[in-house]
């Protein structure tokens, strides 16, 4: 039986995936190099990140994190991609910490990554297989980029993938708004409004 695509949340079968929401890409600087995305993520995407792992954390979902963080010390390992842009924070820096706003819980993981998607370079998909989970709500940083490619890696890769529209960001409202609508066709997009709710209702809980 196909699943339906936009059939509520059930946690018994969903992570929450939180994508890149590390210190060393939201920070003070930020506010100056990138305004936009600085301004947005403060405002509405981390409220409503911290809202949805609320709601998960207490209808029982699994939530996993990433953050981008070599292997090495010098990024050795990192793909060609994110030697070219520049993207390398060594292992156990405090670039690879979780923002505060955001701390994961004392049992969920934290996978470092150095691809845009982390199905190419985490144990991600193995982990939820054997956690025994098939729908994945992606959100983080940045919707065109790790969003984007995350969203389509887990399709094909037979998920059922969800991404809450004011659970990610990126450096413009133009980007952010196209790439919701190139990768519509991937998941279901929904608000964290809605999400949030059918993670409250009985089913949700887990009462029925």
């Amino acid at each position: 039986m196909i699943p339906d695509r936009n059939a509520p949340l059930d946690p018994a079968r969903t992570a929450i995936l939180v994508i890149d929401t590390q210190d060393g890409i939201f920070n003070a600087q930020a506010e100056v190099t990138r305004p936009h995305f600085y301004r947005s993520a403060r405002d509405i995407t981390i409220p409503n990140i911290a809202r949805l792992l609320a709601a998960s954390r207490a209808a029982g979902a699994e939530i996993v994190y990433t953050v981008i963080a070599s292997l090495t010390r010098n990024g050795r390992d990192r793909s060609l991609d994110y030697k070219q842009t520049g993207f390398h924070f060594a292992p156990g820096s405090p670039e690879t910490h979780v923002i505060a706003e955001l701390a994961p819980g004392p049992d969920e993981m934290v996978l470092p990554k150095t691809s845009s998607s982390l199905f190419n370079s985490t144990n991600f998909e193995y982990l939820i297989r054997n956690i025994g989970l098939d729908t994945i709500v992606v959100t983080g940083f940045l919707t065109d980029q790790c969003v984007d490619h995350t969203v389509r890696d887990g399709a094909d890769r037979g998920f059922r993938m969800v991404c809450p529209i004011d659970g990610c960001t990126t450096d413009t409202p133009e980007r952010h708004e196209q790439a919701l609508s190139a990768f519509k066709g991937y998941c279901r997009q929904a608000s964290t409004d809605e999400l949030v709710g059918e993670l409250a209702s009985p089913r949700g809980r887990g009462d029925g």
